[in-house]
């Protein structure tokens, strides 16, 4: 399958399930960066080829065919993201963008000894589950955004959902990583802001931020 055709698929997928935005080609064109009427062509044909369900002005749907296409690009995706963080040490964002790249180019023989050589991993760095070969998440995910935490208690950090440089910056300058502890001090509920402690440190963040970052309350 063609590049435009996996990002298509997987963009779908990642709407759907991650990023709690509908499916509709409008949605789909913005997050690829191509014209609404690009979208619902390039749908159409998918439609056609057993790929997705298309119905007009509705949202997209994966077909098991489809939804299967995607996760194996996902797959690659997050485990190249795993093998460059850990081997390079490189940036979020830089790893990021390098897997959109090294994700097409990557065979399903060339995806399982990266995973075997980094001992199968269940997330890659920003926290995001990596599926397995056959295309399944076996991990299940009780993660809260950190804008619902509690004052008083303490939770790890579980995903940073973003793929924006800044972002990860900023997390990387202030020790927002995967797998961190944090301590929520105060939570501003009419500005909608949210202070926490890390590594001994004080910073408060907005809903821009709170929004994006997931952590898991620590029993």
């Amino acid at each position: 399958m063609s590049v435009a055709i996996e990002n298509f698929v997987k963009a779908i997928y990642k709407n759907d399930k991650n990023d709690g935005k509908n499916t509709k080609p409008g949605n789909i064109a913005k997050k690829l960066g191509i014209s609404n009427a690009a979208a619902t062509d390039m749908a159409k044909k998918l439609a056609i080829k057993d790929l997705l369900h298309y119905e007009k002005y509705q949202p997209l749907q994966l077909t098991k065919k489809g939804e299967k296409m995607a996760l194996n690009v996902v797959r690659k995706h997050r485990l190249w993201e795993a093998f460059l963080f850990k081997t390079f040490d490189m940036s979020l964002h830089d790893i990021h963008r390098e897997a959109e790249l090294l994700e097409h180019e990557t065979s399903d023989f060339l995806a399982n000894k990266i995973s075997d050589h980094l001992g199968n991993p269940k997330f890659d760095p920003h926290g995001d589950p990596i599926p397995n070969a056959e295309g399944e998440i076996t991990t299940k995910d009780h993660s809260i955004s950190l804008s619902e935490t509690e004052e008083g208690k303490s939770y790890t950090i579980s995903r940073l959902m973003s793929d924006d440089k800044e972002f990860f910056e900023f997390c990387a300058q202030n020790g927002l990583r995967y797998g961190n502890l944090i301590e929520v001090v105060k939570q501003f509920s009419t500005n909608k802001m949210t202070q926490l402690k890390i590594n001994s440190n004080t910073i408060i963040l907005n809903k821009d931020f709170t929004s994006i970052i997931y952590v898991n309350e620590i029993n």
